[in-house]
């Protein structure tokens, strides 16, 4: 994993010349480091180096790069030392010295071979980032990790071996964990995707995981033809708002259960102009008077789940026989519970969804071809972000705190 190899470089500069640099020993732009100046270009990062509270255990991180010969990279013999926040710290080359507070200095990577240096345009705070942070996701980093699993860059400078991408292109991550909350990063070119510059900055930094999340759930489990409806709970999340954009584009009527809220007729509104036919409460959900729904629109065939518990029991009660129910989320920390009578008498069928392993199970083509079936939906204005607030990256603990806030419906996004 990227942001994993990136920080054991950071212990090991010796070995990051002899990895990166080309064998032929040829010099030039892609065989130096990506720094003009002979100072040490500062590179902030958001890092946490254990599990727990966000809000506390993330730290603005400072990235440290130096223009410097593969020779004085190799005669130099760091010393380890332990700060005093606990973490391993190395002995720079003269001028250059550690600090153990809320700031640390790491070393980023050179460009050679196949890396890309990019610089970070955008990127948001989504639940998976939060749960990988608390230790409670099936994809952990090795820590410490630089925080983020989606955003958008902009390519600075390639190594002498890539391809597929140049200074100027736009890239989102290919895989998750590769670390997106910072200014600058090194990759892989295997590990970004390009993506048109033409579509909206946020578009373009929400585009690899809800958004893919959301059209794959409405192709894989159930044929749907036009007409047939889907209904939903969690509605108002970036996968819920990107299921209401895309159902309305396939001709799909969506049934949109939300929590109550103070606000709830503005948030029907604005879910309604995004193409969603029926806004719900869970309250409502629950009433009988909800069957009247049905008298002129069939029965749903697919139920998507983010929140599990009760609201989950609710959706399995009102789909179609032989329907399927696709969990991709449990924000309510609740088991899905099903009622057996449904399974036996209805023939209901319960599945889940993640990204990350339909990922591994498809080629990286396929997921590009998505990404791209995704963006003709945004040019055609049939696909728009989900409502967001920027953040400064040096804001952070704010943009933290408020995307762990219950009914919040804007997502927060980290600028560069």
């Amino acid at each position: 994993m990227w942001v994993c190899s990136t920080l054991w470089r950071v212990r090991t500069p010796g070995r990051l010349w002899r990895r990166l640099l080309p064998a032929s020993g040829c010099h030039g732009p892609a065989a130096s480091y990506y720094s003009a100046s002979a100072e040490p270009a500062r590179v902030p990062a958001l890092v946490y180096g254990h599990h727990g509270d966000p809000a506390k255990v993330v730290e603005m991180t400072v990235l440290k790069s130096r223009k410097m010969s593969p020779e004085r990279w190799e005669s130099w013999k760091p010393e380890e030392t332990q700060g005093g926040c606990g973490c391993v710290q190395h002995t720079k080359p003269p001028a250059t010295k550690e600090l153990c507070s809320g700031l640390k200095n790491l070393e980023l990577a050179a460009v050679g071979g196949s890396d890309v240096l990019v610089k970070m345009l955008a990127a948001p705070i989504n639940p998976s980032d939060i749960n990988m942070i608390q230790g409670n996701y099936g994809l952990l980093p090795e820590l410490p990790a630089v925080g983020g699993n989606e955003g958008v860059a902009q390519v600075v400078a390639v190594g002498s071996s890539v391809t597929r991408l140049k200074p100027g292109d736009w890239v989102i991550p290919a895989t998750a964990g590769l670390g997106t909350w910072r200014t600058e990063a090194v990759f892989s070119e295997e590990a970004l995707i390009q993506v048109p510059n033409d579509i909206p900055l946020e578009s373009a930094a929400t585009l690899g995981v809800n958004p893919c999340t959301a059209y794959r759930m409405l192709m894989d489990f159930e044929q749907l033809q036009p007409g047939d409806s889907v209904i939903q709970n969690a509605s108002n999340s970036g996968v819920g708002q990107a299921v209401i954009q895309i159902a309305a584009a396939l001709d799909l009527r969506t049934i949109n259960v939300v929590r109550d809220r103070p606000d709830i007729q503005k948030l029907t509104d604005r879910l309604k102009s995004l193409g969603a036919e029926h806004v719900i409460t869970e309250e409502e959900l629950r009433r009988p008077e909800m069957k009247n729904l049905f008298k002129d629109m069939p029965q749903p065939r697919l139920a998507l789940n983010c929140v599990g518990g009760k609201s989950s029991t609710e959706l399995l009660r009102h789909l179609a026989r032989g329907g399927t129910m696709v969990t991709y989320g449990g924000m309510a920390k609740q088991p899905v519970i099903a009622s057996v009578s449904l399974l036996i008498f209805k023939d209901l069928k319960l599945r889940g969804f993640w990204l990350s392993q339909w990922k591994k199970d498809h080629s990286p083509d396929q997921f590009k071809e998505l990404i791209l079936t995704l963006c003709d939906l945004i040019r055609q204005g049939q696909l728009t972000a989900p409502a967001c607030s920027q953040v400064p990256l040096q804001d952070y603990q704010r943009a933290l705190e408020a995307s762990m806030k219950p009914f919040v419906s804007s997502k927060q996004i980290l600028t560069m």
